[in-house]
């Protein structure tokens, strides 16, 4: 019989896995695994979980949690010699991840994804000494994701991202930076700047063409707009709403490892996956091409959608006045 260990945020997203988590363990007790469950006890539980997971020797990982549990849980493979499978059935509030690798957001359905699916080898994030699954980033409406506190999101899922962000718009900073990547050494004031392999972030930005094991990420880089105009002009572009991106302010490129130096007073505070991700000065990102094998369908297609329509449509207005 196949050994899974299952690792289960019971307080994720609305909290739903629970009342889910019966149906779930049975449906994975029919496909003939013997199912360990272990449900997270606090900040950095899913790390060592999955460490033990690995040492263990089990056939397969499964998270249950948002996308901050599934990064927790990367750490833990990413630190084991043996590194096992991950399935991850989505329950936090954005659940960016799943979205890129085509899960789907029914839990149950997710389930059956894991049992029918089949592992596909995914690139990894290496942020100084640390891992992340899908996102590093700096600047503007970064703190968001790890500020807002759970309750908020479990009551307003996407829309309590989209709120504190515009809450923070009359009061954004840049950041001067040195950026460093292949031959290319850069320097200027930053509103933002990310560092993704991913389809969509906090539900909002999507990113089109991209792929999850090309040993390459994607970059995202925003110059300090001269002004307030400019500013709008910078949000409806990022958004695809009416503006075609605007390529004084935006950049956008790809590559395998990228060092930023903040040049200011004060180092930048940088976010990973979603959690607090340090502040140095110093911070190099890599691509650990093809590391981890993540569970999905062996039909996927290759193009992610994002179905946030309504909370476009809600900014759009917003901006508008």
């Amino acid at each position: 019989m196949k050994k899974l260990y299952f690792i289960v945020n019971l307080v994720a997203g609305k909290a739903s896995v629970a009342d889910k988590l019966g149906r779930i363990v049975d449906e994975f007790t029919k496909a003939g695994y013997e199912v360990t469950i272990h449900t997270t006890q606090g900040s950095s539980d899913a790390v060592t979980a999955a460490e033990y997971a690995c040492k263990e020797g089990y056939d397969l990982l499964v998270c249950a949690g948002g996308d901050g549990t599934l990064s927790q849980c990367l750490q833990g493979v990413m630190h084991s010699p043996e590194r096992i499978p991950i399935g991850y059935i989505p329950a936090g509030s954005t659940n960016d991840f799943a979205k890129s690798l085509g899960i789907p957001k029914d839990m149950l359905d997710a389930v059956h994804t894991i049992i029918e699916g089949t592992p596909c080898s995914c690139d990894v994030g290496g942020f100084n000494d640390d891992y992340f699954s899908y996102i590093v980033a700096f600047g503007a409406f970064t703190n968001i994701t790890y500020e807002t506190s759970q309750n908020i999101k479990n009551i307003f899922g996407h829309a309590a991202y989209i709120f504190s962000g515009l809450m923070q718009l009359t009061g954004l900073r840049s950041r001067r930076m040195r950026i460093e990547w292949e031959d290319n050494v850069i320097e200027d004031d930053y509103l933002f700047g990310m560092v993704t392999n991913t389809a969509s972030v906090a539900g909002m930005l999507s990113m089109d063409d991209f792929l999850l094991d090309d040993g390459v990420f994607e970059v995202l880089l925003i110059k300090k707009p001269a002004n307030a105009i400019q500013l709008q002009k910078i949000v409806l572009s990022l958004l695809n709403i009416k503006e075609e991106i605007d390529k004084e302010y935006i950049r956008f490129f790809r590559t395998n490892k990228i060092t930023f130096t903040s040049l200011g007073e004060e180092p930048t505070t940088w976010t990973r996956d979603g959690e607090y991700g340090g502040n140095s000065r110093v911070n190099t990102v890599f691509n650990y091409n093809r590391a981890v094998s993540f569970v999905v369908k062996k039909d996927k297609d290759d193009k992610f959608t994002n179905d946030e329509d309504e909370e476009f449509e809600f900014m759009e207005e917003f901006i508008d006045g």
